[in-house]
């Protein structure tokens, strides 16, 4: 016989074996531990069980004590974590060889889910107050299926759990089901003996005995005899800081002893905001989720309010899902707006607790908590200075570092007592607040004086944080996380001293405000800037910084009008004070007008800025850094205006100098490379254009510039497609698509040289209406950004294509456009490029 189990077959033999003897049935947490010790050496320590279950390490030690001592009286030998296995399944043979005619009865959690979901959704259609609760609705059902005699529902406020026990126990058939409200305050609730005396007399028409024990005993021989559903609600006001019962309840723990008699047919649902933590009973504890946003929407079908989903989903959003808002949102929406959403959510969209009925759920919540954990209750309104927007988790260190007054070994605790209220969502290590829990968190973390504290530990988190982080991307938005903080606080110094800290990465590093440009975050660097504006106490560098990194921005957003507007103030604000960030600014400008077709100006500024660099050198204030810069911007124009051999010569000067230079500046490098491989190109040198480009991907690739690379792999899948290799310009293609993933914003003059590329790729498929659609896009697109040179470009490849196709009423135009826009911008050699093409 093959005696190997696999774990769902041993634990469906155990948990019936258990039954049969009437023995205690498997917990969840108990399954999860047998399950770790099945997988052996490979299995999670009782610790790390702990960790990702939601329970203190040495609780599971004691759960797995329990049941290995349960499990060795079951099996008749001593039972442990490293010997489970082959004890279980020589138990297994020894039963089967003793009864061979009769099949082991199969697990009680090996039901068919299928059927149970289905039962579930049967009721689900049967009720609205059930809506989008069919997986809770089958979660319960198994666990009643596999034993489970006491199931606590927990959840925050307004999650719906009163709503689904109620619901639930109406339609399990039981032959009565028992009602318990907690009272909400602690000093009104009813001792149990009354509860118990009151449920004999009145439920079951039986006399109390005379002493507690005693009515127990009988309660519990007639529930052995019939089938009861027994609803505790709202048990946390009975609950201490400790989540045990308080001191003048205590006889409610004999109570939940007798209804987890394996005897008794009962089923009791408690519903709490916290769990609890009584370790002499067994009780399930299913966390109750939100409502998702389809349930939402069936339910505002349901009471016919006109359904605009983009509105319904901030909405949602705005609430977590939370079952209680839905439903007051949907009365308001009728009664004061006529059923329309839109009304509704542009007038209450600003303050999401503006309803009384809200504000009281969360308020309650919070004065709970104050009232029983101080500690706690700071932490969750400090937690209110996290955005949970770019980052929408906190690690728990994030937690840890709002528990500055709060001792060392205390911190965790405190952790622990917010999680064990519904007061923080966490999942694997990670932590946020339910957006209504925020909502007040945030009001009285403002009113308090935590606020400044707070924030700056906050900022300090992130920064630390990201010194442990590998990916570049996550550790740009840690920063902001932290630029957040700061400007919250109105530390306008810190905040930009941030955007202009070192990111490091391999063996290169750039100040934050360059490095997010190169990741196509420009527009959101702009907007950061602003908030800075006027705030800064140093005009003369600060100011002029932040100005330059706003237009150097608008540069990388194609908006080169408005790039030399702040590109000219910041040249003046520095003329006086820094000749290096002067010489910058000159080149800058040189750049931008060169991209507007300005070339005799932008040479100008070119040529400015290499006198500058000169007097820097004898100075020893620059180190290549600007002379790099400035050559491959003159090297640029001459391209531009068709004389390659000129460009050339400017960017293999980048190429001798930056390797001699202190600081190796290997991004000019790729610059450099880039325009010699389109220089070749022009000049039919195929083969030298693709492996200088190649050289020029693998710089940009190393330094993280995703912007360039993304405009040289353009250039690539165009140069593989000129000559010819369709199977390289198509693996080229891929490499830009995941690319363009990567940008946050791909920009319209990065889909200039997409477009260019696509058409080349239509040429090849003699696809030519493609073609034309990609070049007219591309011409839509310089015209609205000034791109004089490139919008020339676009009318030429136009007309080409127009002439391919025969079709010279439509190439002659588009030529004469190529040709009168490079006369504008004085460029003799493309002229007479333009022209010895016309067939």
């Amino acid at each position: 016989m093959d005696t190997s189990m696999d774990i769902d077959s041993a634990l469906g033999f155990i948990s019936s074996q258990l039954m049969a003897k009437k023995l205690k049935t498997l917990s969840t947490l108990e399954t999860t531990i047998l399950k770790e010790a099945w997988r052996g050496k490979d299995g999670k320590s009782y610790d790390e069980t702990g960790n990702s279950e939601g329970f203190a390490g040495e609780s599971v030690k004691t759960a797995a004590y329990k049941l290995w001592r349960r499990l060795s009286n079951l099996c008749g030998e001593k039972v442990n974590r490293d010997n489970v296995q082959a004890v279980v399944e020589r138990y297994y043979n020894k039963v089967a060889i003793a009864s061979p005619s009769t099949p082991i009865p199969s697990a009680p959690n090996s039901i068919d889910s299928n059927n149970a979901i289905a039962i579930a959704e049967n009721i689900v259609n049967e009720n609205i107050n059930f809506i989008g609760r069919e997986n809770a609705i089958a979660h319960l059902q198994t666990k009643i299926n596999q034993g489970a005699k006491i199931i606590l529902i927990q959840a925050a406020a307004g999650i719906g759990k009163t709503t689904l026990a109620t619901e639930f126990l109406k339609n399990q058939n039981f032959d009565k089901i028992l009602y318990l409200t907690m009272a909400k305050e602690r000093e009104n609730i009813s001792p149990v003996e009354s509860i118990v005396e009151e449920w004999l007399k009145k439920d079951f028409e039986e006399e109390p005995g005379r002493d507690f024990m005693v009515s127990l005993g009988r309660l519990r021989r007639l529930l052995q005899n019939q089938k009861i559903g027994i609803l505790i609600d709202n048990l946390e006001p009975a609950l201490d800081s400790e989540f045990r019962f308080i001191e003048p309840h205590r006889s409610y723990i004999e109570l939940l002893r007798m209804l987890t008699d394996p005897m008794v047919q009962s089923v009791t649902l408690i519903t709490s905001r916290e769990r609890l933590c009584e370790g002499d009973i067994t009780v399930e504890t299913y966390r109750l989720p939100e409502l998702d946003y389809c349930a939402w929407k069936q339910y505002f079908e349901y009471y016919q309010i006109n359904n605009y989903e983009s509105i319904l989903t901030e909405m949602h959003k705005s609430y977590g899902g939370n079952a209680k808002a839905m439903r007051i949102l949907c009365g308001a929406i009728q009664e004061n707006d006529q059923g329309d959403i839109q009304a509704y959510w542009n007038c209450n969209k600003a303050e999401i607790l503006a309803k009384r009925d809200l504000k009281d759920l969360v308020n309650s919540q919070f004065k709970r908590l104050q009232k029983l954990d101080i500690n706690a209750f700071k932490l969750l309104c400090r937690l209110g200075c996290y955005r949970y927007q770019d980052v929408p988790t906190v690690p728990d260190n994030g937690l840890l570092c709002l528990l500055w007054d709060v001792p060392e070994g205390e911190q965790r605790r405190v952790i622990e007592s917010l999680k064990n209220r519904s007061l923080v969502e966490f999942n694997q290590g990670e932590y946020w607040l339910h957006p209504m829990i925020r909502e007040e968190a945030i009001s009285r973390l403002r009113s308090s004086e935590d606020w400044e504290n707070a924030n700056r530990k906050a900022a300090e988190f992130w920064l630390k944080n990201s010194s442990e982080i590998k990916s570049l991307a996550n550790i740009i938005i840690l920063f902001f996380e932290s630029f957040h903080h700061y400007c919250t606080i109105l530390d306008w110094s810190s905040a930009f001293k941030i955007l202009e800290k070192k990111v490091d990465f391999d063996d290169f590093n750039h100040k934050l405000s360059t490095q997010v440009r190169y990741w196509g975050y420009s527009q959101y660097l702009i907007d950061s800037l602003n908030k800075l504006e006027g705030k800064l106490s140093n005009i003369n560098d600060d100011e002029a910084q932040r100005l330059g990194h706003i237009g150097v921005s608008f540069y990388y957003l194609s908006n080169y009008t408005k790039a030399i507007e702040y590109l000219e103030r910041v040249q003046e604000l520095f003329k006086n004070t820094s000749a290096y960030y002067y010489t910058r600014a000159m080149y800058w400008l040189g750049k931008s007008h060169a991209r507007l077709g300005n070339f005799s100006l932008a040479l100008s500024y070119g040529d400015q800025a290499l006198e500058q660099v000169e007097k820097l050198k004898k100075r020893q204030e620059d180190y290549g850094s600007n002379e790099c810069a400035t050559l491959n911007v003159i090297g640029s124009i001459y391209m531009g205006l068709g004389e390659y051999e000129k460009a050339i010569e400017n960017h293999k000067e980048v190429l001798k100098l930056s390797p001699k230079s202190r600081i190796r500046y290997f991004r000019n490098e790729g610059d450099a490379l880039a325009y010699i491989a389109c220089c070749e190109l022009a000049m039919g040198n195929y083969t030298e254009a693709i492996n200088t480009i190649q050289e020029s991907i693998r710089i940009f690739q190393q330094v993280q510039d995703y912007v360039s690379e993304c405009i040289a792999q353009c250039f690539l899948g165009e140069f593989y497609l000129l000559d010819g290799q369709i199977e390289n310009a198509g693996q080229t293609i891929e490499s830009i698509e995941n690319l363009r993933k990567k940008i946050r914003y791909f920009h319209p003059g990065l889909k200039t040289y997409w477009c260019k590329m696509q058409a080349a790729f239509s040429l090849y498929k003699n696809d030519y209406n493609q073609a034309i659609k990609l070049y007219e896009e591309s011409i839509a697109i310089n015209q609205d950004i000034g791109a004089k040179c490139d919008l020339a470009e676009a009318y030429y490849q136009l007309a080409l294509t127009y002439q391919k196709m025969g079709e010279r009423e439509n190439s002659k135009p588009n030529f004469d456009k190529a040709i009168k826009l490079f006369e504008e911008i004085e460029a003799p050699r493309q002229v007479e490029r333009v022209i010895k093409s016309i067939i």
